[in-house]
């Protein structure tokens, strides 16, 4: 298996310190991202520290976002979806020529629920469209944050659904998956494919709220 460098921009939230816990326990060396080192410090120390409890002997800091995405091999955007041009913008000179996967997801909530906001395009169409020597994957979209921080080794109930115009940087992301779920991910197209996938959370969000459980998606015939 090949290991990564991964940078986690957006790090400190909820589904990208349960991405990042994933990946280090499995031999990835982590970086957790925040807009000031002093805030992805302490996150970083308690993803390592977590993973020490279990035997593991991960490789996990703590740095600004510019400064992870600028020593890594793969970054990925786990950023909520307000502000997400902006600090894609900012970052352009490090993400320049990367592997680039968003889980990033245009979602707004009213008294009804959940639902995908009326994008022009996808937020990793416009990643893409912002740093055009990035390879852009979308993945992970569906991934429930509490479920990638429980006590689960695998999260092998589901899939997670992989697009992108770069087959080299789908790879990467399709590996990726397997620390997730103990599978490798699924091919799921071309990156304009995003604008169904990232939504598609907000009815995943709708049957936890109605059911009181963590739902993902899982493809069957494969």
């Amino acid at each position: 298996m090949s290991t990564f460098r991964i940078a986690v921009i957006g790090g400190t939230g909820p589904q990208g310190k349960g991405l990042g816990y994933r990946w280090a326990r499995h031999g990835h060396e982590v970086v957790i991202g925040s807009r000031s080192a002093e805030k992805a410090v302490p996150v970083a120390h308690e993803v390592a520290d977590r993973i020490r409890s279990e035997g593991g002997a991960p490789v996990v800091s703590g740095a600004s976002n510019a400064d992870a995405a600028a020593a890594a091999d793969v970054v990925v955007l786990a950023v909520p979806y307000a502000g997400h041009d902006e600090l894609v913008a900012s970052l352009a000179e490090q993400l320049a020529g990367k592997v680039v996967i968003s889980c990033v997801n245009p979602l707004g909530f009213d008294r009804t629920g959940p639902y995908g906001l009326d994008v022009e395009r996808s937020a990793a169409e416009s990643a893409a469209s912002l740093v055009p020597s990035a390879s852009v994957v979308g993945a992970f979209h569906h991934v429930s944050a509490p479920t990638l921080w429980s006590q689960a080794e695998y999260l092998d109930h589901e899939d997670v659904l992989v697009c992108g115009d770069s087959a080299e940087a789908k790879e990467i992301a399709v590996e990726l998956a397997r620390a997730v779920t103990s599978r490798p991910g699924v091919d799921a197209g071309a990156l304009r494919l995003a604008r169904q996938l990232e939504p598609l959370t907000a009815v995943l969000i709708s049957i936890n709220k109605k059911y009181k459980i963590r739902s993902g998606i899982r493809i069957s015939g494969l």
